[in-house]
């Protein structure tokens, strides 16, 4: 089993961030609920912890606290790039040292945490704004898994 331990100090933070990122990345996609966003993400992670014992990896990650780059970036686009990249690069470091098993856990995690913050506020009458699926369709796609279905109302 893979954990904290088989990563050095700046990989396992990167690891930490993959998460939290994808569903900042989401929640900034489109204009408010971001306070109801924020709980939905709290419960994704308590949700993780529940399941505790069938994956050490995931059990020290939603035993950490979910902490956010607090890079301030110019504009939406540089904030959604970087998160790209940062999601990308910690799926690379999961596959690196983890098993297969492992790595498939932690994408279904963090699209799980990005749907569910995605799905955390209606607007404009949709479960999901066309801005919140398209950012949960990208961040998919940067970790190489075909894009959940959206919810409909």
């Amino acid at each position: 089993m893979t954990g904290k331990a088989d990563f050095t100090e700046e990989e396992w933070k990167d690891v930490l961030q993959g998460p939290p990122t994808a569903g900042m990345m989401v929640a900034m996609a489109q204009r408010g609920g971001t306070f109801r966003e924020t709980i939905s993400m709290a419960k994704a992670y308590g949700e993780a912890r529940k399941e505790h014992g069938e994956s050490e990896l995931l059990d020290e990650i939603a035993s950490a606290k979910p902490e956010v780059d607090r890079t301030r970036y110019h504009s939406a686009e540089e904030l959604k790039d970087h998160s790209l990249q940062h999601i990308r690069e910690a799926v690379e470091l999961v596959e690196r040292k983890a098993t297969a098993e492992e790595v498939e856990d932690y994408k279904r995690f963090v699209l799980t945490l990005a749907q569910r913050v995605a799905e955390a506020h209606k607007e404009g009458g949709e479960r999901v704004s066309e801005a919140e699926a398209s950012a949960t369709s990208e961040i998919a796609t940067a970790l190489g898994t075909p894009a959940p279905e959206s919810t409909s109302p």
